[in-house]
C-alpha cells in the first residue's frame, strides 16, 4: 500500500532538533579527523529482522539536511514489508556526510519500524471482523506526529494528535464534573457543531445513562471483559460508535475484536514498541 507522505516542512524542525542534538557545538569531529573531505561512498540501510518499514521518510531528511548533495534511492517504502538482509534504502555521496547523518537517520527508521512492525501484528488479529486498532496520545514526547504516521504504515488508525483534535470525557472529568450527565449536558451547552464528542465509561451502569442522556458519538469502554463488551454492543445498538481500551494486548485483541466493537485503541503500539534492529553498511 503506498502512503501519501506529510510535508518535509513539517517535519523538518524535529529532525534538525534531532541532527542538532546529535552533531553538538562543532560537529563530527571524528569523521572530520579520519575523513579525508573528497572521500566518496555509497551506503547501504539494511534491515536485520523481518518487519514492516517506516521512517523511510524522516531517514532521506536527516541525510538530506546534514549534505542536501547526498544522492538517496529508497527501496522498501514506508508502510512495505521487508526481510532480514533487505536493502531499504542506498545512500551516495560524501562518506563524511553519510556518517555524521547515520545515528540521527538510524535512530528514527528503527524506532518508526518497530512501531509499524507492532500494529500490523495487532491488526492481522482483527482480520474479519470491522474493528479498527488506533493509537492514543501515549507517544514520545516531541515524535507524537512520526509515531502516528507510522501506526498508519502498520496499517492501524490514529486517534486524537492533540488536545484540541476532539472532546474526549475521561473518567476524571467526570469526577470532577460530578458525573455523566453533568459532563453531557456541559458540552452539549459549550462545544462547537463541529467538535466529535467520545465519553469513557467502565461500568454498562454508566453506559445506560450515557445513552439516555444522549450527546456523545463515541463512547470508550474502558478496561471491560470481552463478556461486558458483548453487553455493551448490544446495548448500543448502532446508536453510536464504540471502542474498546485497556489491557490490550496481542493475545487477547482477537477477542475484542470478535465482540462487535467498532475500534479498538492501545498505547502499547507506541509506548511499548521495540525499535527494529537497521544498521548502515558501508
Amino acid at each position: 500500500m503506498s502512503f501519501a507522505t506529510v510535508p518535509d516542512l513539517i517535519l523538518e524542525p524535529m529532525i534538525r532538533n534531532a541532527l542538532m542534538e546529535d552533531l553538538g557545538s562543532y560537529g563530527d569531529v571524528t569523521t572530520r579527523a579520519v575523513i579525508p573531505a573528497e572521500t566518496r561512498y555509497a551506503a547501504r540501510l539494511n534491515a536485520r529482522a523481518d518487519a514492516v518499514v517506516s521512517g523511510m521518510q524522516v531517514a532521506r531528511m536527516a541525510f538530506h539536511l546534514v549534505d542536501a548533495g547526498l544522492e538517496i534511492e529508497i527501496h522498501v517504502g514506508d508502510g512495505e514489508a521487508c526481510s532480514a538482509g533487505q536493502t531499504l534504502m542506498t545512500i551516495t555521496g560524501s562518506a563524511g556526510s553519510i556518517l555524521s547523518g547515520e545515528r540521527v537517520a538510524l535512530n528514527f527508521a528503527g524506532r518508526l519500524t518497530g512501531i509499524a512492525t507492532k500494529t500490523a501484528g495487532f491488526v492481522a488479529q482483527t482480520k474479519g471482523t470491522g474493528a479498527r486498532v488506533t493509537c492514543t496520545r501515549k507517544t514520545t514526547p516531541g515524535l507524537r506526529l512520526v509515531e502516528k504516521l507510522a501506526v498508519l504504515h502498520g496499517g492501524g488508525f490514529n486517534h486524537r494528535y492533540s488536545l484540541s483534535d476532539a472532546i474526549l470525557i475521561k473518567d476524571n472529568h467526570i469526577a470532577a464534573a460530578g458525573g455523566v450527565r453533568q459532563v453531557l449536558e456541559a458540552t452539549r451547552a459549550h462545544a462547537s457543531h463541529m467538535m466529535a464528542v467520545e465519553i469513557e465509561v467502565d461500568t454498562l451502569a454508566q453506559l445506560e445513562e450515557v445513552l439516555a442522556v444522549g450527546g456523545a458519538s463515541v463512547v470508550l469502554l474502558d478496561n471491560m471483559s470481552n463478556e461486558m463488551l458483548v453487553q455493551a454492543v448490544e446495548m448500543i445498538g448502532g446508536r453510536m460508535a464504540s471502542e474498546a481500551s485497556g489491557n490490550v494486548t496481542l493475545e487477547r485483541i482477537a477477542g475484542i475484536a470478535a465482540t462487535g466493537v467498532d475500534y479498538i485503541s492501545s498505547g502499547a503500539l507506541t509506548h511499548s514498541a521495540a525499535t527494529v534492529d537497521l544498521g548502515l553498511d558501508f
